[in-house]
């Protein structure tokens, strides 16, 4: 059976003032469905760039990607990338209300023909991310910066694609609200789809393998062997609510 994802001798070089940097060095791995993958690794060994690169966000110096057995060069970026979601640590959020930017991305219109949620599912929904005292209706402005990290992630999830991809999406949240999101990913896997999470805090025990970025390479680490990471630099852990 094909795997879910492939990526094959990724090589990613930023421009620095210095010069150029491979961040990427020949980086080769596969995910399964249902998988909720971790990704470690020390400050700047290239997680992020790592993320953009298989969301096809930013441009590969060589590689191939393959997504349902399918390379990039079958897919054009748009499709991809609705199969393929990417949410960064400060994801982009809108004036308005809760709903509003649950909804955003069916406001586009290359998923106007495709069924939003329902208010039902939104509500219970954000019950299970531990916002059950946040209301649709809420004005964005009202919220926490770990209220609204998780209003992003629930926007993402909502979309059910195969592939998603969280880079750091419980940074700002307390122990007890990154419990909660990442039992949510875990339950959304259990439905058949997969996720990468870049992740500095303590494993949770909701990740089913582990991956370890470091100096352009990446390795597989025993899910009982890794300890945390500790926090980026810049980190504002514990915002919580």
């Amino acid at each position: 059976m094909a795997s879910l994802f492939e990526a094959h001798d990724l090589v990613v070089d930023v421009e620095r003032s210095e010069g150029s940097l491979r961040v990427l060095d020949g980086v080769s791995f596969s995910m399964e469905t249902g998988e909720v993958t971790d990704l470690v690794g020390p400050s700047g060994s290239g997680k992020s760039t790592l993320l953009l690169a298989m969301a096809r966000l930013r441009p590969m110096t060589s590689g191939e990607l393959v997504l349902l057995d399918r390379p990039t060069s079958q897919v054009d970026g748009v499709e991809w990338r609705q199969q393929v979601v990417y949410v960064p640590q400060k994801a982009t959020l809108f004036p308005g209300t809760v709903e509003d930017n649950l909804l955003a991305p069916w406001k586009l219109s290359c998923r106007r023909e495709k069924t939003p949620p329902t208010r039902e599912r939104m509500r219970h929904d954000l019950d299970r991310i531990g916002l059950d005292d946040v209301e649709l209706e809420r004005d964005m402005a009202r919220l926490s910066g770990g209220q609204a990290a998780r209003i992003a992630l629930l926007r993402a999830l909502l979309l059910e694609a195969p592939l998603t991809l969280l880079d750091e999406v419980d940074a700002a949240l307390d122990d007890a609200s990154a419990g909660m999101v990442g039992a949510l990913v875990s339950a959304e896997a259990h439905e058949g789809r997969s996720f990468l999470r870049v992740r500095h805090r303590a494993p949770d025990g909701f990740a089913t393998r582990r991956l370890r970025l470091a100096e352009g390479s990446l390795v597989e680490v025993p899910i009982a062997d890794e300890v945390a990471d500790g926090p980026p630099d810049g980190c504002a852990c514990g915002e919580g609510r």
